[in-house]
């Protein structure tokens, strides 16, 4: 295998690189280690470059079309790496994934009808339906006694009403790093189905799932769950590519396909920008022994993380996330309010993270830390947590 360099520091000072430019007016200082927004500080790999490089050297950008490998590549990675047979017809290029939340709210959820989220979940779920003048209906995760969380279905039954016509679901679950279960799959699609309630499952971070977990299409679990869904996916997250907009939809059912790809068509907004396609290809036809050794030092990241708190800082407990290289921090043992919590992080320890109620009220108590970084960042990171949260006593 190749030896891939996942411990180089790169400065991505001067590349407009949002988790760096933001500090100053997102958290009040600009000395802040970013461990916020969800990208990697490696380097994207050389395969990607390569393949943009290769282009780049026929200097005419002119409009362009599909390659006829791309659909054909995104299904067979699909249906070799979480066995879901995946019909090229199924597919269409996105403009991103929340602009996708907005696009199938505007056109399948009326303005009086309602949109379901479980909660703490990656904040544009709510925010998204709400910005376009819609209800959201809250179904809170069910916290375990072991820290980590299952769908509150008891709950669902209560809160869906007629007017409920959407559910968001985060698969696998960010923050939580939540490998969804077949069994609770099945259960939801069932509910859904029956609602006449469609659900988007985002599976932005489906192909990171760490240690053995593995990770389970929603749309794969059952007929019922193909015929009311609509899929999101990307190679942006996996790749560290998340400025090349490279997301796309799956959609199997017909008359739900045939709405959203045609006005996908008549709007335009079906028609990649010319280096996704490329990148999309290189990632899923070379990229998965990069995967693996990225996911690797993921994994040690996280152990990394673990031991730290538990050696050090007892009081900040990690979830072990099934997958992405989010970690949720419960620091709720400390015993501070959101403003002093938030004031630990930042002015104390000088780290960016995302606070955890930006993800609901759920997540007072929270941080939501991002480890894909060099060891030797997380490790000064650590230092200067275990030095903020020792100068509280």
């Amino acid at each position: 295998m190749e030896k891939y360099d996942f411990d180089k520091v790169i400065d991505r000072r001067g590349t407009n690189a949002l988790k760096l430019e933001v500090l100053k007016d997102r958290y009040g200082r600009s000395d802040l280690i970013p461990l916020w927004v969800a990208d990697m500080d490696f380097e994207t790999p050389g395969f990607i470059t390569e393949a943009i490089r290769k282009r780049l050297e026929h200097s005419l950008f002119g409009y362009t079309v599909e390659p006829e490998e791309l659909w054909p590549t995104v299904a067979g990675w699909i249906g070799s790496h979480h066995g879901w047979k995946v019909d090229e017809k199924w597919l269409t290029f996105i403009p991103g994934i929340v602009k996708g939340i907005g696009m199938v709210v505007n056109l399948f959820v009326k303005e009086d009808e309602k949109v379901i989220i479980q909660p703490p979940v990656y904040h544009p779920f709510r925010l998204v339906p709400q910005g376009n003048g819609r209800e959201v209906v809250f179904n809170p995760l069910r916290e375990n006694g072991d820290g980590t969380y299952s769908m509150d279905f008891e709950n669902l039954e209560k809160v869906a009403d007629e007017k409920c016509r959407l559910l968001i679901l985060s698969n696998p679950h960010n923050p939580g790093g939540i490998v969804w279960n077949r069994d609770t799959l099945v259960r939801l699609a069932d509910f859904c189905y029956r609602r006449h309630i469609l659900v988007i499952s985002d599976e932005i971070h489906c192909d990171m799932a760490l240690w053995s977990n593995r990770h389970i299409p929603f749309a794969s679990v059952s007929d019922e769950a193909a015929a009311c869904s609509i899929t999101f996916g990307a190679p942006s997250k996996t790749f560290n590519i998340a400025g090349i907009v490279s997301s796309y939809a799956i959609v199997p059912n017909d008359t739900i396909r045939e709405k959203f790809f045609s006005w996908l068509s008549a709007n335009e907004l079906n028609e990649p920008t010319l280096f996704a396609p490329i990148a999309t290809v290189a990632a899923f036809s070379q990229g998965d022994e990069w995967r693996k050794a990225m996911l690797h030092y993921i994994e040690g990241n996280v152990d990394f993380v673990a031991d730290y708190c538990a050696a050090h800082i007892p009081s900040v407990k990690p979830l072990r996330p099934q997958a992405s290289f989010l970690v949720w921090l419960d620091c709720r043992a400390l015993k501070l309010d959101h403003e002093q919590l938030v004031d630990l992080f930042v002015n104390k320890a000088r780290l960016a993270l995302n606070d955890g109620e930006m993800f609901g009220t759920e997540g007072k108590g929270f941080m939501r830390m991002n480890v894909a970084s060099p060891r030797s960042v997380l490790e000064k990171a650590m230092e200067q947590l275990r030095e903020a949260v020792g100068g509280l006593q």
